[in-house]
């Protein structure tokens, strides 16, 4: 609180919204929303220290991505055999392919 006793709000928005139509967001998308996330510098920082955290972004961002394939990769493991299991192949077989 100032000291006035009113909240101050920040001059930045606190809340992303990102919106896709007929899907879901991409494993790319996911991982820029993560690593804007994780790392952030207020543009009031130093310029090396402003380059630094966006060069760190950029390189965290592969990572991140990767990582979320895998995920991705594994549900869909996951998702296949349990449809195998209990006798849906042809469902299995989507899930395989996409």
């Amino acid at each position: 609180m100032s000291d006035s006793g009113f909240l101050q709000l920040p001059e930045e928005p606190i809340v992303t919204v990102r919106t896709e139509t007929n899907r879901g967001h991409s494993p790319e998308t996911i991982a820029e929303m993560c690593v804007d996330r994780i790392v952030s510098v207020s543009d009031k920082a130093p310029q090396p220290i402003r380059d630094q955290a966006h060069m760190f972004k950029e390189h965290l961002k592969p990572l991140v991505l990767f990582y979320l394939k895998k995920a991705v990769q594994s549900d869909r493991t996951t998702m296949y055999n349990l449809l195998v299991e209990n006798g849906n192949q042809e469902a299995a077989e989507i899930i395989r392919r996409m």
